[in-house]
Protein backbone atom coordinates (compact mmCIF):
# COMPACT_ATOMS: atom_id res chain seq x y z
CA UNK A 1 0.00 0.00 0.00
CA UNK A 2 1.72 3.23 -0.80
CA UNK A 3 1.42 6.56 1.77
CA UNK A 4 -1.43 8.07 -0.43
CA UNK A 5 -3.92 5.16 0.28
CA UNK A 6 -5.97 4.84 3.12
CA UNK A 7 -7.30 1.24 4.62
CA UNK A 8 -10.50 0.16 3.20
CA UNK A 9 -13.88 1.20 5.15
CA UNK A 10 -16.95 -1.06 4.73
CA UNK A 11 -18.55 -0.31 1.34
CA UNK A 12 -20.82 2.12 1.20
CA UNK A 13 -21.77 1.97 -2.90
CA UNK A 14 -25.32 0.78 -2.00
CA UNK A 15 -26.05 3.88 0.17
CA UNK A 16 -29.51 5.26 -0.62
CA UNK A 17 -29.69 8.56 -2.48
CA UNK A 18 -31.18 11.14 0.14
CA UNK A 19 -32.35 13.72 -2.71
CA UNK A 20 -31.90 14.50 -6.17
CA UNK A 21 -29.35 17.00 -7.07
CA UNK A 22 -29.78 20.04 -8.88
CA UNK A 23 -29.32 19.88 -12.79
CA UNK A 24 -29.73 23.10 -14.46
CA UNK A 25 -31.31 23.44 -17.91
CA UNK A 26 -29.39 22.31 -21.00
CA UNK A 27 -27.40 19.54 -17.99
CA UNK A 28 -28.01 15.78 -18.02
CA UNK A 29 -26.85 13.33 -15.66
CA UNK A 30 -25.99 10.03 -15.56
CA UNK A 31 -24.62 6.87 -14.23
CA UNK A 32 -21.27 5.45 -15.61
CA UNK A 33 -20.77 2.35 -13.92
CA UNK A 34 -17.58 0.99 -13.25
CA UNK A 35 -16.08 -2.46 -11.50
CA UNK A 36 -16.11 -1.50 -7.57
CA UNK A 37 -16.89 2.32 -8.63
CA UNK A 38 -20.23 4.12 -9.87
CA UNK A 39 -19.30 7.71 -11.23
CA UNK A 40 -22.10 10.18 -11.99
CA UNK A 41 -21.36 12.25 -14.70
CA UNK A 42 -22.67 15.71 -15.84
CA UNK A 43 -22.87 16.44 -19.13
CA UNK A 44 -23.55 20.02 -20.99
CA UNK A 45 -23.43 18.85 -25.04
CA UNK A 46 -21.48 21.04 -27.17
CA UNK A 47 -23.66 23.03 -29.63
CA UNK A 48 -22.54 21.32 -32.24
CA UNK A 49 -21.78 17.72 -33.45
CA UNK A 50 -17.99 16.86 -33.11
CA UNK A 51 -16.76 19.24 -30.86
CA UNK A 52 -13.44 18.14 -28.66
CA UNK A 53 -14.47 16.91 -25.55
CA UNK A 54 -13.80 17.93 -22.16
CA UNK A 55 -13.65 17.09 -17.89
CA UNK A 56 -14.18 19.23 -15.22
CA UNK A 57 -12.95 17.97 -12.26
CA UNK A 58 -14.15 19.39 -8.75
CA UNK A 59 -12.14 20.22 -5.78
CA UNK A 60 -12.60 18.85 -1.73
CA UNK A 61 -16.55 19.15 -0.80
CA UNK A 62 -17.41 19.97 -4.38
CA UNK A 63 -18.90 18.58 -7.06
CA UNK A 64 -19.96 19.01 -10.69
CA UNK A 65 -22.24 21.97 -9.86
CA UNK A 66 -19.42 23.77 -9.31
CA UNK A 67 -18.82 24.10 -13.31
CA UNK A 68 -22.76 24.80 -14.32
CA UNK A 69 -21.74 28.51 -14.59
CA UNK A 70 -18.48 28.03 -17.24
CA UNK A 71 -19.76 24.46 -18.85
CA UNK A 72 -22.28 26.61 -21.18
CA UNK A 73 -19.70 29.82 -21.88
CA UNK A 74 -17.79 26.91 -23.49
CA UNK A 75 -20.31 25.05 -25.19
CA UNK A 76 -19.37 26.18 -28.59
CA UNK A 77 -16.09 25.08 -28.40
CA UNK A 78 -16.11 22.11 -26.45
CA UNK A 79 -18.28 18.91 -25.47
CA UNK A 80 -18.72 19.23 -22.13
CA UNK A 81 -18.81 16.64 -19.41
CA UNK A 82 -17.83 17.39 -15.42
CA UNK A 83 -17.32 14.46 -13.02
CA UNK A 84 -18.26 13.70 -9.65
CA UNK A 85 -15.69 12.50 -7.63
CA UNK A 86 -16.37 9.20 -5.44
CA UNK A 87 -18.34 10.14 -2.51
CA UNK A 88 -18.81 13.75 -3.30
CA UNK A 89 -21.72 14.93 -5.62
CA UNK A 90 -24.43 12.43 -7.01
CA UNK A 91 -21.39 9.44 -6.67
CA UNK A 92 -21.64 6.82 -4.06
CA UNK A 93 -18.37 5.96 -2.06
CA UNK A 94 -15.79 3.79 -4.11
CA UNK A 95 -16.46 0.00 -2.96
CA UNK A 96 -12.48 -0.29 -1.49
CA UNK A 97 -12.76 3.03 0.72
CA UNK A 98 -9.75 4.54 -1.39
CA UNK A 99 -10.32 8.81 -1.27
CA UNK A 100 -6.32 8.98 -1.46
CA UNK A 101 -5.32 11.51 -4.12
CA UNK A 102 -4.23 8.00 -6.41
CA UNK A 103 -7.60 6.72 -5.69
CA UNK A 104 -9.13 9.67 -7.41
CA UNK A 105 -6.75 9.74 -10.15
CA UNK A 106 -7.43 6.28 -10.95
CA UNK A 107 -11.21 6.65 -10.81
CA UNK A 108 -10.96 9.80 -13.62
CA UNK A 109 -8.64 7.63 -15.79
CA UNK A 110 -10.66 4.66 -15.55
CA UNK A 111 -13.41 7.23 -16.34
CA UNK A 112 -11.79 8.31 -19.60
CA UNK A 113 -10.68 4.84 -20.79
CA UNK A 114 -13.92 3.65 -20.18
CA UNK A 115 -15.89 6.65 -22.10
CA UNK A 116 -13.22 6.51 -24.94
CA UNK A 117 -13.32 10.27 -24.45
CA UNK A 118 -9.59 11.18 -24.64
CA UNK A 119 -7.76 13.07 -25.06
CA UNK A 120 -9.74 15.69 -23.40
CA UNK A 121 -9.60 19.64 -22.76
CA UNK A 122 -8.55 18.72 -18.77
CA UNK A 123 -10.44 21.15 -16.78
CA UNK A 124 -10.23 21.21 -13.04
CA UNK A 125 -10.36 22.87 -9.61
CA UNK A 126 -8.17 22.39 -6.14
CA UNK A 127 -8.15 18.99 -5.42
CA UNK A 128 -9.14 18.09 -8.84
CA UNK A 129 -5.93 20.38 -10.04
CA UNK A 130 -3.68 17.82 -8.09
CA UNK A 131 -6.07 15.19 -9.55
CA UNK A 132 -5.74 16.72 -13.43
CA UNK A 133 -1.96 17.30 -12.76
CA UNK A 134 -1.35 13.89 -11.77
CA UNK A 135 -3.44 12.60 -14.40
CA UNK A 136 -1.53 14.72 -17.11
CA UNK A 137 2.13 13.52 -16.06
CA UNK A 138 1.03 9.78 -16.19
CA UNK A 139 -1.06 9.66 -18.80
CA UNK A 140 -0.61 11.94 -21.60
CA UNK A 141 -2.72 10.66 -24.08
CA UNK A 142 -5.59 11.17 -22.16
CA UNK A 143 -4.93 15.10 -22.10
CA UNK A 144 -5.22 17.87 -25.00
CA UNK A 145 -4.81 20.87 -22.61
CA UNK A 146 -4.99 21.63 -19.23
CA UNK A 147 -7.11 24.57 -17.15
CA UNK A 148 -6.30 24.59 -13.17
CA UNK A 149 -8.35 26.84 -10.78
CA UNK A 150 -6.23 27.40 -7.74
CA UNK A 151 -5.00 23.76 -8.26
CA UNK A 152 -4.23 22.66 -4.40
CA UNK A 153 0.10 21.55 -5.14
CA UNK A 154 2.39 21.35 -2.33
CA UNK A 155 3.19 24.73 0.04
CA UNK A 156 5.20 25.48 2.53
CA UNK A 157 3.33 27.93 4.66
CA UNK A 158 0.33 27.01 4.45
CA UNK A 159 -2.64 29.00 4.06
CA UNK A 160 -4.52 29.87 7.50
CA UNK A 161 -7.75 29.49 5.45
CA UNK A 162 -6.04 25.61 4.80
CA UNK A 163 -5.70 24.82 8.10
CA UNK A 164 -9.37 23.18 9.01
CA UNK A 165 -8.77 20.90 5.89
CA UNK A 166 -5.19 20.15 7.34
CA UNK A 167 -6.56 19.52 10.43
CA UNK A 168 -9.49 17.62 9.54
CA UNK A 169 -6.77 14.85 7.98
CA UNK A 170 -5.65 14.23 11.64
CA UNK A 171 -7.28 10.97 13.91
CA UNK A 172 -10.35 12.55 16.12
CA UNK A 173 -10.47 15.52 14.54
CA UNK A 174 -13.23 15.42 12.64
CA UNK A 175 -15.82 13.35 15.53
CA UNK A 176 -15.32 16.17 17.37
CA UNK A 177 -15.91 19.07 14.81
CA UNK A 178 -18.95 17.16 13.92
CA UNK A 179 -20.02 17.54 17.63
CA UNK A 180 -18.79 21.06 18.24
CA UNK A 181 -20.96 21.97 15.07
CA UNK A 182 -24.22 19.96 15.71
CA UNK A 183 -26.44 23.36 16.34
CA UNK A 184 -25.42 25.15 13.12
CA UNK A 185 -27.68 24.88 10.42
CA UNK A 186 -27.25 24.30 6.65
CA UNK A 187 -27.20 27.92 6.23
CA UNK A 188 -24.68 28.79 8.28
CA UNK A 189 -22.21 25.73 7.04
CA UNK A 190 -22.73 27.40 3.65
CA UNK A 191 -21.97 30.88 4.74
CA UNK A 192 -18.90 29.63 6.21
CA UNK A 193 -17.98 28.17 3.19
CA UNK A 194 -19.02 30.70 0.85
CA UNK A 195 -16.65 33.24 3.18
CA UNK A 196 -14.30 30.49 2.85
CA UNK A 197 -13.77 30.19 -0.83
CA UNK A 198 -15.32 33.47 -2.35
CA UNK A 199 -13.21 36.90 -2.85
CA UNK A 200 -16.48 38.62 -2.29
CA UNK A 201 -19.31 36.18 -0.39
CA UNK A 202 -21.57 39.21 -0.65
CA UNK A 203 -21.34 38.58 -4.84
CA UNK A 204 -23.39 35.57 -4.07
CA UNK A 205 -27.50 36.24 -5.16
CA UNK A 206 -29.87 35.50 -2.76
CA UNK A 207 -31.52 32.23 -5.32
CA UNK A 208 -27.63 30.63 -5.58
CA UNK A 209 -27.09 30.84 -1.99
CA UNK A 210 -30.53 29.07 -1.58
CA UNK A 211 -29.65 26.25 -3.82
CA UNK A 212 -26.66 26.50 -2.14
CA UNK A 213 -28.34 25.77 1.15
CA UNK A 214 -30.42 23.11 -0.43
CA UNK A 215 -27.69 21.33 -1.62
CA UNK A 216 -25.58 21.42 1.61
CA UNK A 217 -28.79 19.97 3.33
CA UNK A 218 -28.44 16.71 1.30
CA UNK A 219 -25.25 16.42 1.32
CA UNK A 220 -25.43 16.46 5.30
CA UNK A 221 -28.29 13.89 5.21
CA UNK A 222 -25.44 11.44 3.25
CA UNK A 223 -24.39 8.64 5.86
CA UNK A 224 -21.08 8.84 4.19
CA UNK A 225 -20.49 12.96 3.81
CA UNK A 226 -17.44 13.09 6.74
CA UNK A 227 -15.92 10.03 5.23
CA UNK A 228 -15.34 10.81 2.06
CA UNK A 229 -14.13 14.51 3.46
CA UNK A 230 -11.91 13.54 6.13
CA UNK A 231 -10.23 10.39 4.19
CA UNK A 232 -9.89 12.99 1.18
CA UNK A 233 -8.43 15.48 3.21
CA UNK A 234 -5.86 12.97 4.23
CA UNK A 235 -5.14 11.83 0.84
CA UNK A 236 -4.38 15.46 0.13
CA UNK A 237 -1.85 15.91 3.29
CA UNK A 238 -0.36 12.54 2.61
CA UNK A 239 0.18 13.67 -1.03
CA UNK A 240 2.10 16.78 -0.14
CA UNK A 241 4.79 14.79 2.00
CA UNK A 242 5.40 12.69 -0.89
CA UNK A 243 8.99 12.88 -2.85
CA UNK A 244 10.65 11.92 -5.61
CA UNK A 245 8.90 10.91 -8.72
CA UNK A 246 5.16 10.84 -6.66
CA UNK A 247 5.86 14.31 -5.62
CA UNK A 248 3.25 16.67 -7.42
CA UNK A 249 5.71 19.24 -8.25
CA UNK A 250 7.71 16.69 -10.34
CA UNK A 251 5.08 15.51 -11.97
CA UNK A 252 3.70 19.11 -12.72
CA UNK A 253 7.33 19.64 -14.42
CA UNK A 254 6.31 16.37 -16.37
CA UNK A 255 3.17 17.77 -17.95
CA UNK A 256 3.69 18.11 -21.56
CA UNK A 257 0.22 19.60 -22.59
CA UNK A 258 -0.21 23.22 -22.70
CA UNK A 259 -1.48 25.00 -19.50
CA UNK A 260 -3.68 27.21 -18.12
CA UNK A 261 -3.27 28.54 -14.76
CA UNK A 262 -5.53 30.22 -12.66
CA UNK A 263 -5.17 31.97 -9.63
CA UNK A 264 -7.10 34.40 -7.64
CA UNK A 265 -5.61 37.37 -5.12
CA UNK A 266 -8.13 36.75 -2.25
CA UNK A 267 -7.55 32.91 -2.47
CA UNK A 268 -7.84 31.88 1.32
CA UNK A 269 -6.73 27.68 0.73
CA UNK A 270 -4.40 28.06 -2.49
CA UNK A 271 -1.51 31.12 -1.79
CA UNK A 272 -1.64 33.63 -4.55
CA UNK A 273 2.04 33.74 -4.66
CA UNK A 274 2.24 29.86 -5.71
CA UNK A 275 0.90 31.27 -9.54
CA UNK A 276 4.66 31.88 -10.19
CA UNK A 277 6.21 28.60 -8.76
CA UNK A 278 3.57 26.76 -10.98
CA UNK A 279 4.08 28.70 -13.76
CA UNK A 280 7.86 27.97 -13.77
CA UNK A 281 7.46 23.93 -12.65
CA UNK A 282 4.29 23.35 -16.02
CA UNK A 283 6.45 23.91 -19.03
CA UNK A 284 4.27 24.66 -21.58
CA UNK A 285 1.94 27.43 -19.45
CA UNK A 286 0.37 31.03 -19.36
CA UNK A 287 -0.94 32.33 -16.68
CA UNK A 288 -4.29 34.19 -15.50
CA UNK A 289 -4.48 36.38 -12.28
CA UNK A 290 -7.53 37.72 -10.99
CA UNK A 291 -6.97 39.84 -7.99
CA UNK A 292 -10.27 39.96 -6.65
CA UNK A 293 -11.06 36.05 -7.01
CA UNK A 294 -11.00 33.50 -4.29
CA UNK A 295 -10.62 30.11 -4.62
CA UNK A 296 -13.50 29.12 -7.36
CA UNK A 297 -12.92 31.80 -9.99
CA UNK A 298 -14.68 29.70 -12.18
CA UNK A 299 -17.97 30.23 -10.35
CA UNK A 300 -17.08 34.02 -9.57
CA UNK A 301 -15.73 35.09 -12.96
CA UNK A 302 -16.94 32.37 -15.49
CA UNK A 303 -16.19 34.60 -18.16
CA UNK A 304 -13.38 35.52 -17.43
CA UNK A 305 -12.18 32.53 -16.93
CA UNK A 306 -13.84 30.67 -20.23
CA UNK A 307 -12.15 33.63 -22.24
CA UNK A 308 -8.65 32.28 -21.46
CA UNK A 309 -9.86 28.18 -21.38
CA UNK A 310 -11.28 29.10 -25.29
CA UNK A 311 -7.87 30.75 -25.91
CA UNK A 312 -5.74 28.22 -24.82
CA UNK A 313 -8.21 25.68 -26.90
CA UNK A 314 -8.09 27.64 -29.67
CA UNK A 315 -4.34 28.23 -29.90
CA UNK A 316 -3.70 24.57 -29.82
CA UNK A 317 -6.49 23.26 -32.03
CA UNK A 318 -5.47 20.28 -33.95
CA UNK A 319 -8.35 19.70 -36.01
Amino acid sequence: MSSTELPESAAASTAPRVAPVAVAEGERLSAVELPGLTLTVRARPGARAGLPPALYVHGLGGSSQNWSALMPLLADVVDGEAVDLPGFGDSPPPDDGNYSLTGHTRAVIRLLDARRRGPVHLIANSLGGSVATRVAAVRPDLVRTLTLVSPALPEIRVQRGALPTALMALPGVTPLFTRLSRDWTAEDRTRGVLALCYGDPASVGEEELAAAVTEMERRLRLPYFWDAMTRSARGIVNAYTLGGQHNLWRQAERVLAPTLLVYGGRDQLVSFRMARKASAAFRDSRLLTLPDAGHVAMMEYPEVVARATRDLIADNDVS
